[in-house]
């Protein structure tokens, strides 16, 4: 709003004394104080309310209008309730600086004025918001994105005064408002995501508004493209895919027309996430076109290739030949009504990025692809030698998003999930895939809503059992021999004749180096290599019998 416009409303009764010529100032905001130094909680263009408290004589009225100057403040309003009038020495100061200045009548209260400022700034913003989140709707709806989530975000913050988050359904957090204050802790993104789903399963209309400690949060559904799911949609098809607006607000009493607006907000950030979405089309096909080649048993050489073209596009930039790890989940509802593949599929390119990873660039690196009820993602993991157990764990993963998502599944839905251990090549993958699915199989054994099962707990002597598929069994091997290997043929080092004649002396040290020929030092230094290759440990029972069963199946 203009200076011009408080004098244009008599109920505020302000009087002029100076400043005729600065009227068209715009006021961002007002504050009241009697503080000599107030410019700290100054930001510019406020209309300064004081009841002139802090003058104690004519000298002090110079300092203060040049504080106020110095902020930009847009004007000052001095109150005639405590000297009667506004003292000439202050009408000076504020002309030599050029600052308007009113004159506040004794029974005008100050708070009459500050209503009256922030509900004509707040409308004036609204307004503005509104005209700048409908141009950047047609902007995005008709060419290049214009910008992503954090865009928005930072126009709510700056013209609505409302700090809001964009979380996943598992609780990750996509984007946030770019300032100095705390953000969203872990846990709080997962208890907001989680009030959300449950109140969508539920039925309830958003704004959900949800209470944590102090702050109350109003969510928005942020509704991917397609039929909305409140209409002819079954909400299951969504609600494990589709992001939330939470916004540090109670939205209860909130008027029609910013409700509107956060709509609008919320329609123009699902812009994004379908250009997004869209964008994964190319990571699919490849994820597709590696699975079948892998399921249909074709040559490692022709799987080699595929993974060739695909690491640049997962991996852009890396040097060095990836690792690749598998994960299968597996979406069941009670009815069996709605096909689980696709709803699989959106929610492992969700949930497969680091719930403490801002921004969702970490999920362009992940492929998933689905076939028939069940979702296969192709992970690559940058070689790192030194970190044999690097990837994704199914513990941690499940600890992530157990919360948030049992709330979606309500009760008549399950998750299942199984990982595979990384692999080196690919001759690897369909033990790893296979590993992956019967991981799975191990999960939805157990009860609750959302079950996980890595490789890890896929051990020894369930290998022993004969219902096991071939190729586990391979991929066991490959774990605990394929690092070694790889050692060998770059080191020619020869770990795997030195494991086999460790074992078969009983781990004697005498023994094992002299049918080695070779000094115990050496023996020591290449099964120490080995531990370090495997993160195993030679000396207890449990590793030697492991190693013992994998270099006989090999």
């Amino acid at each position: 709003m203009r200076l011009r416009a408080l004098l244009d409303t008599d109920a505020l009764g302000l009087r002029l004394l100076g400043g005729e010529d600065e009227l068209d100032r715009g006021v961002r905001g007002v504050m009241t104080t009697d503080l000599r130094d107030p410019s700290r909680y100054l930001s510019g263009g406020e209309l300064v309310l004081t009841g002139l408290a802090w003058r104690r004589n004519a000298a002090d009225s110079e300092p203060f209008v040049r504080i106020l100057v110095q902020a930009q403040v847009a004007a000052l309003a001095a109150g005639e309730a405590e000297l009667g009038a506004v003292p000439d020495d202050l009408v000076i100061a504020c002309a030599r600086h050029r600052l308007p200045l009113f004159a506040v009548h004794e029974s005008v209260a100050f708070a009459t004025i500050t209503e009256h400022v922030v509900r004509q700034v707040s409308g004036e913003r609204a307004g503005d918001l509104a005209a700048v989140v409908d141009r950047h709707r047609r902007m995005m709806t008709s060419g290049p994105a214009g910008g992503g989530p954090d865009v928005v975000l930072d126009l709510l913050g700056s013209d609505l005064d409302l700090r809001a988050w964009v979380l996943s359904p598992a609780g990750r957090l996509i984007a946030g408002p770019k300032d100095t204050a705390p953000g969203l802790p872990a846990d709080v993104c997962a208890k907001l995501a989680a009030e959300h789903l449950a109140a969508v399963r539920t039925g309830r209309r958003g704004p959900h508004r949800v209470t944590l400690g102090s702050p109350t949060y109003s969510l928005f559904p942020i509704h991917s493209g397609g039929p909305s799911p409140q209409g002819s949609r079954d909400v299951r098809e969504t609600v494990l895919s589709d992001w939330l607006l939470a916004v540090e607000a109670d939205a209860g009493d909130w008027p029609a027309e910013r409700l509107d607006l956060l709509q609008g907000v919320t329609q123009l950030i699902a812009v994004e996430r379908d250009r997004r979405d869209a964008a994964r089309t190319v990571r699919r096909r490849l994820a597709q076109e590696v699975l079948e080649l892998v399921q249909t048993g074709a040559a490692p050489a022709e799987i080699a290739a595929r993974l060739r073209v695909a690491a640049p596009v997962l991996l852009p930039g890396l040097g060095a030949a990836p690792l690749w790890q598998v994960v299968v989940a597996r979406v069941e509802w009670a009815d069996g009504g709605l096909d689980g593949g696709p709803i699989a599929q959106s929610l492992l390119e969700e949930i497969l990025v680091d719930p403490l990873a801002t921004g969702p660039e970490p999920s362009d690196r992940i492929a998933v692809a689905h076939t028939g009820d069940e979702a296969i993602a192709l992970v690559p993991l940058p070689a790192v030698s030194s970190e044999p157990e690097t990837g994704i764990l199914a513990d941690l993963l499940l600890e992530s998003v157990r919360g948030p998502l049992s709330a979606g599944l309500d009760d008549d839905g399950r998750v299942t999930l199984g990982v595979s251990a990384s692999v080196h090549s690919a001759e690897g993958l369909r033990g790893a895939l296979e590993e992956a699915r019967h991981a799975r199989r191990v999960a939805a054994a157990r009860p609750g809503r959302v079950c996980a099962a890595g490789h890890q707990e896929l051990a020894s002597h369930v290998l022993l059992l004969p219902f096991v598929p071939d190729d586990v069994r391979r991929a066991f091997t490959a774990r605990l021999l394929d690092p070694l290997r790889d050692y060998d043929r770059r080191h020619r080092a020869e770990l795997i004749p030195t494991l086999e004649a460790f074992l078969d002396c009983d781990g004697s040290w005498t023994r094992c180096a002299t049918r080695l020929h070779l000094h115990v030092n050496t023996l020591r230094y290449r099964v120490g290599r080995i531990e370090q290759l495997t993160s195993r440990d030679l000396s207890r029972l449990e590793d030697k019998l492991d190693f013992f069963l994998a270099l006989r199946m090999s």
